[in-house]
This record gives C-alpha cells, structure tokens and sequence, in this order.
C-alpha cells in the first residue's frame, strides 16, 4: 500500500510554455490548420517535443490564441480559425502552455499501485472509494488520490494535470481500474473502452457472490439497462429497445464457479461487454440472483440470509457492501501496443465471507 501526500506548490518546478514550428510545404498547403498542425506539430516539431496533442486539443490552443505565422520584420499574425487552409511556405508557431494545476485537490489517500509508467497507472480501487469528485462526494475520492500520488509525471488531459479516467467502479466495488496520464494514453484506452472488448484489446472480468445459482450455469445476459422509473437511484433491465424507452445495450457473459451451502449461495464469474452503471448487480437481479450485501438490488433476501450459519452472517454484516470485485483486467498498452494483464485476489472482506460459507 502507499500513500503520497501532494506536494506544495513551491516544491514543484516551474513549468514553462513550449514553443514547437513547422514550415508548410507545397504538397501540405490547402490542409485546415488544425488538421495540418495536429499532424505536423502532435507528436513532434523543431526539437524535441515529447507530449502528443490530440486535434480536439490542438483546435482549443488555435481558439486561445496559441498559434501564430510568422510575418516580414519578425512580426506574427495569430491564426484563431481551425479552418484556416495554409498556404506554402508559411511558417507556423505553436505555443504549447504548461499543463494547469489539477482542479480536483489532491489528497493523501492510501491506494495500493498494481502497475505504474509514464502514460498510465493500474490501482486496487477500495470498496467504500468514489471514482471521481461529484455532487455529494466533492472530494477524497479515486481521482483526488491519484492527483496527489501522480503528481508531477501527470503530462496534462486536455492541458490539465489530471488523471484520465476510462472506466468505472461503483463506490462500494472494489477492483482494478487503469487510469490515463497523459493525452496520447487516454485516447487510445478510450477508444478501447469505447469498443467493449469486441476488437480483441480490453477484457473485464469480475467476482460476484449471488443468492443461488443462475441457471443454466453457463450463459449471457444480454438486456437493455435504463434508469428505473420507480427508483431513480437504481438501474433497470428494459425488454422494449425502442429507441425513446429502449435504454442502452448491456451484455453480461457469467459462469458459476462454486456453489456454497447447497446452493444457498453461488460464486459466479462475470465478463462484460458493456460497461453501464450497475450492469453485473442489475442483471444478476434480473435473473433472479441478486448479489449479496446489495441494499439497492438484494431487497427481499431476509428469509435466505436467515439460512445462512451464525459465522456467515456476521460475515455478510462486516463486509457491508454489494459482494462484487472487478479481478482481471486486460487491454492493450495505448503507447507501445504490448498486451497487458492483472489479476487481483478477492479482498479481505469477500475472502472471510467465503470462508464463513464453506464452513456451512
């Protein structure tokens, strides 16, 4: 486990605006100029310029003012069109500003680091830990921890040093979870995550403990997830996928792996396709198998914990959460291409409930 708290602002070096420039040539001219420059000054300009601007990012700095041709006398005319269609022999100046400070505070938050370089990081997300500050939790969450864990090897998300965060765990999940540290990452781990896993790249697999064992043992859950009209703090499988009231496609592929206490309890592996708020707890639900400890989603499972042995219960007390853990995550490494891949045990809490279950 560490833990790093965030370094005061007078400890950090100063960072300085960078200045990269590009000669148009005869077969370049006619291009947009955010296209032209994305292309041109992205990866690389005069010297040696080692952070990649994406063409979203590159129109921005055109917006502010950052880019400039150069005139007769050493004059400049900035250029604040991204439109703009360049002509031979211009000579182009881009201003590249030092990434601002993160808005999200960081703050010393113990986080365990499964894996770290200098365009990502893989974590051990807590249970009870929110991904990213929002509207009743504004801070201490994942995104504040890695601000302050991170801290100067962050190279700016869309020029601010922040976390790039790709994908999700619910607050009381606990799992593995990679985050972006500089552009070029984030783009290519959003592009995988966008995907599903259906180019080969990005594999998720989680550890659910359900009630009972769905059956056939074997299968896929493959139904629409939209926010329940009934309780809008829940998710809700949809069976009409019209466009209005259809909600959003969710597959869920699961396995059962042991069964506990006659089948009282099950353990069932899941692997998703889509990654919606809810998805495994929300279709593990639908088939009839919510997962235990889940408040929102486990109503109703009074007479079945009741069967449950003295030792299991008081487990299931303790571990005070959905009995859900994101164990294996795959992808593709955005930067180098090299495939990339973790496993994370089941933490404490989930491993003496088990324990507690095949007691029984």
């Amino acid at each position: 486990m560490m833990s790093i708290a965030p370094e005061t602002p007078n400890e950090r070096p100063r960072a300085e605006a960078e200045t990269r420039a590009v000669t148009v040539t005869a077969e370049e001219a006619g291009a947009r100029l955010d296209k032209y420059l994305t292309e041109a000054l992205g990866d690389k300009g005069e010297g040696d310029a080692p952070a990649t601007l994406s063409r979203a990012r590159m129109r921005q700095l055109i917006e502010q003012g950052q880019v400039a041709r150069e005139e007769k006398a050493g004059a400049a005319k900035l250029l604040t069109d991204p439109s703009y269609r360049v002509k031979a022999g211009e000579r182009i100046e881009l201003t590249v500003p030092p990434p601002t400070p993160a808005k999200p505070a960081g703050q010393a938050i113990p986080l365990e680091i499964v894996y770290e370089d200098a365009d990502l990081i893989v974590v051990m997300k807590p249970a009870g830990l929110v991904v990213h500050p929002a509207p009743g939790n504004p801070d201490m969450t994942l995104v504040n921890a890695l601000v302050a864990l991170c801290g100067e090897t962050l190279s700016g998300i869309g020029g601010e040093k922040r976390p790039g965060i790709v994908h999700r765990l619910d607050k009381e999940t606990s799992g593995l979870m990679v985050v972006a540290k500089t552009d070029r990452a984030h783009r290519g781990l959003s592009a995988q995550f966008a995907a599903h896993g259906r180019d080969g790249k990005l594999t998720r697999r989680y550890t659910a403990l359900t009630w009972g064992a769905p059956a056939p043992k074997k299968g896929t859950v493959d139904a629409n997830i939209a926010r329940s009209s009934h309780n809008r703090s829940k998710m809700a499988t949809v069976r009409d996928r019209g466009e209005e009231t259809g909600g959003r496609i969710a597959i869920t592929h699961y396995t059962v792996k042991t069964e506990y206490a006659g089948g009282l309890v099950a353990e069932v592996e899941c692997r998703i396709e889509t990654g919606r708020t809810h998805q495994i707890r929300d279709h593990m639900t639908a088939l009839g198998h919510p997962l235990l400890g889940d408040a929102t989603y486990g109503t109703g499972m009074k007479s079945r914990k009741s069967k449950l042995s003295p030792e299991a219960q008081a487990a299931l007390e303790r571990l005070g959460r959905q009995a859900l853990h994101a164990h294996h995550l795959g992808f593709e490494h955005p930067v180098t291409g090299k495939k990339m891949s973790f496993d994370a045990p089941l933490p404490e809490d989930m491993r003496e409930l088990v324990r507690a279950l095949e007691g029984m």
